[in-house]
């Protein structure tokens, strides 16, 4: 099946220099994409996007470009990444703990030019980390994280979050920097419902936003939403507002069965060649779970545009097998297309992402902060 289809948004002209399994990364569509982010947001300077998806500088770089200086991390090496190339506003959204309390204090000492902020949900921590900032004569932003209604994080916004507010203002090395407001559990996919639970997300942050402000500690921002929630937070108009989209610089089909108003393409997806032939109806592939994400569960991982029946029906860690009716049309050697239905830890399993530009390869780009540690 060719690749070199010009009316195919995944057209390469010459794969023969593509060892596969591949991650490919059309850049065309990558902007595009950050072009549909930037619409939705309104400009750029309302956006903190997450770079979790991509991992790349070269992604960011792209990003800058547009004028979207504030960003999103999880990770130090992603924070490393970033101000590697040219973030000067950087917020962790991770509560740091054990050695990632240090690390903090080494990343500002290496990149004295970026602003970091962290998160935070519990007492201890906070101690911990103002203790070492004070030490080190240093300040870092300290946002407090909000659990909006997914239990994986954060405090719920009631007067236990203001005291925790209120000694995140009062410890020597730390500053209040408002509030991280995630809420990845709204998955719905009709919009007005999607809608109506995250205005309850963003109700009950203003609120406490409104009440730690009548008290009188500064809240400058509040830190909103993913991918999904996207559109509904950048419909409320808010000074403190920064949009923290993440998965919609690249996509994936599975955001697409969920999200069906969001307006991205996949941007990165999997080039696979066909291994073996072992039944009529079935083909094998290079594309084992070392090369895509195992999430979500097996026989539900990709999306084959080539082949609209094909059915997952065995993978391994370097073998994928399916059925398709189409199965007599495919050979050993050739090509397919595989779209990840979650492109996030699919990225990161990639050293590197083949580049194609207007449907030529044109080079590669590290997928530099997959790792946890690059030199902090």
């Amino acid at each position: 099946m060719p690749l070199a289809d010009h009316h195919s948004p995944y057209s390469i002209d010459d794969t023969s220099q593509i060892v596969t399994p591949a991650l490919v990364v059309f850049q065309d569509l990558v902007e595009r994409n950050l072009d549909e982010m930037l619409r939705v947001a309104g400009g750029p300077d309302r956006l903190r996007p997450h770079c979790k998806t991509h991992k790349m500088r070269e992604v960011v770089q792209l990003q800058l470009q547009r004028g979207i200086t504030r960003h999103k991390c999880a990770t130090l090496a992603e924070a490393e990444m970033l101000a590697d190339a040219g973030v000067r506003d950087i917020l962790l959204a991770y509560n740091l703990v054990g050695p990632n309390l240090e690390r903090a204090a080494r990343f500002q000492e290496k990149f004295p030019h970026v602003a970091l902020a962290v998160t935070a949900d519990h007492p201890a921590p906070i101690a911990a980390l103002g203790q070492l900032m004070h030490q080190r004569r240093r300040t870092i932003d300290v946002l407090l994280d909000i659990d909006t209604g997914q239990h994986r994080t954060g405090v719920a916004p009631d007067a236990g979050a203001e005291r925790l507010y209120r000694l995140l203002a009062d410890t020597p090395g730390l500053a209040p920097g408002g509030l991280h407001v995630y809420d990845g559990q709204n998955h719905q996919v009709d919009l007005a419902e999607r809608t109506a639970a995250v205005m309850q997300v963003w109700q009950a942050a203003a609120s406490l936003r409104d009440r730690l402000v009548a008290a009188g500690l500064p809240v400058p921002r509040i830190v909103a939403g993913g991918t999904g929630s996207f559109p509904v937070f950048a419909r409320i108009e808010d000074p403190a507002l920064q949009l923290s989209p993440g998965t919609c610089v690249f996509h994936d089909a599975g955001y697409g069965r969920i999200f069906p108003d969001l307006q991205f393409t996949p941007a990165a997806v999997l080039l696979t060649r066909v291994v073996s032939r072992p039944t009529p109806q079935r083909v094998t592939l290079d594309l084992g779970y070392k090369a895509c994400a195992s999430d979500p569960p097996a026989g539900q991982r990709l999306v084959f545009p080539q082949l609209a029946d094909a059915r997952e029906v065995l993978q391994n860690e370097e073998h994928l097998v399916l059925e398709t009716s189409q199965a007599d049309q495919l050979q050993p050697g050739d090509e397919l297309i595989a779209i990840p239905r979650h492109i996030c830890p699919t990225s990161a399993l990639h050293k590197q992402a083949y580049v194609v530009v207007g449907g030529h390869l044109a080079g590669a780009w590290p997928v530099a902060a997959r790792d946890r540690w690059l030199t902090i």
